[in-house]
């Protein structure tokens, strides 16, 4: 005969309780409210102790930096993880007090704590990464140039999996959703493909790093400056006139791009051309351009001055007289100093210059109204501008 089980009373949230614990769960379970109010102060003592206790210590393992992206992580986590509890704690309350009427709080509850995480990775995005950054150098899990396109990625996955996980939280099947959101993309891409154009090609300049922000670049458009700010869809550069100009991405990413600033060294070379008369000392000229360019303060030592004789020209020897500037912005100004500074040495040395000087002989004038008639030859000479300068002597 078989004998029927024992009920038990699994379901009885009380029998999970310790023995020494059994009276505090009847009394709990015959005074709902007392309970609630008992597991909500548990919840925010929880918390407390959690912010001055378990943050303080965790800040002490970071580096001593109050401004670093680890403490500045710590401080802006504090907020949801606080929430976070106080709200695990209002629900059980609330189920413990009105299990029949429990599923509305409950949803707002949760709506809550999930805000509050998704409003702080969404702001932090950046400062997360930048902590792995600096944690995994040594790996380069991250590189410092992909950080703005990871923190975009970031902050997109987190609101499109916020607005999925607030759909489930309120039971509405999120599919319907989806489908609309796909719909609604294809006609947005075929209404704005050039902001489409633009913020992929910031994805690729992003990623591919021609250039980043404090370069000194070049561009086939004719542009030239410093590059200030690097967005999605366009990027910023102060010209030499201090007047910034925005250019969009996709003229950027399918042009020609001149980094000055790029290399393996900081310093870009400067060539100046100089030519002096055929006679002229050529180690002479040699010493005195090297001499004013070691003189000058704003050149780079690394690598040195040198100078360089190119070829025999047409009316002077040329020579080639290369400098290292760190700065890119000032090769007009060191030109300019060195040019004076040149022409001044030259003169003082009785170094010759050469400029383009040619006679020109006119075989026959034509005759004039009067019937009389010109001289067969008469020397006309210019100077380098090209312009005919007449002999005004009277002929002979």
């Amino acid at each position: 005969m078989n004998t029927p089980l024992p009920e038990t009373s699994a379901a009885n949230p009380a029998d999970w309780w310790p023995q020494q614990l059994q009276p505090a769960s009847a009394l709990l379970a015959d005074h709902p409210l007392l309970g609630a109010a008992a597991i909500f102060a548990g919840a925010l003592v929880v918390a407390v102790l959690c912010r001055i206790v378990i943050f303080k210590q965790l800040k002490r393992w970071l580096p001593q930096d109050d401004l670093g992206p680890g403490s500045r992580l710590l401080v802006q986590l504090q907020r949801p993880v606080f929430t976070t509890i106080i709200c695990v704690g209002l629900i059980i309350a609330c189920r413990l007090a009105i299990p029949d009427n429990s599923r509305i709080l409950t949803s707002l509850l949760t709506t809550v704590v999930l805000a509050s995480w998704v409003r702080t990775l969404f702001l932090h995005c950046g400062t997360l990464l930048e902590v792995i950054s600096t944690q995994s150098a040594r790996l380069s899990l991250i590189d410092q140039r992909a950080i703005p396109l990871l923190d975009l990625t970031c902050k997109m996955l987190v609101i499109l999996f916020g607005s999925y996980l607030l759909l489930l939280v309120w039971g509405i099947n999120p599919l319907g959703w989806l489908a609309s959101a796909g719909v609604i993309g294809i006609a947005v891409g075929f209404a704005a493909k050039d902001t489409l154009a633009n913020l992929f090609s910031g994805f690729f300049i992003l990623v591919d790093a021609p250039y980043k922000v404090g370069d000194f670049v070049n561009l086939d458009s004719g542009e030239r400056g410093r590059v200030t700010q690097i967005g999605l869809r366009s990027t910023r550069i102060l010209t030499r006139g201090d007047v910034e100009i925005t250019l969009p991405n996709s003229l950027i990413a399918s042009g020609k791009i001149v980094n000055e600033s790029g290399g393996p060294s900081p310093s870009i070379r400067v060539t100046i051309p100089v030519g002096v008369a055929y006679g002229s000392d050529a180690e002479q000229v040699c010493r005195i351009l090297l001499d004013i360019a070691t003189q000058h303060p704003d050149l780079a030592t690394t690598p040195e001055p040198r100078v360089r004789m190119r070829q025999f020209g047409a009316s002077s020897l040329d020579f080639d007289l290369l400098v290292w500037i760190s700065l890119p912005e000032e090769r007009g100004r060191i030109r300019h100093e060195l040019l004076l500074g040149i022409y001044k040495a030259f003169a003082v040395h009785k170094v010759e210059i050469p400029y383009t000087k040619s006679d020109i002989y006119i075989k026959e004038w034509p005759r004039n109204p009067s019937g009389a008639e010109q001289p067969a030859e008469m020397p006309v000479r210019t100077h380098a501008s090209g312009q005919l300068a007449e002999d005004t002597s009277e002929p002979s």
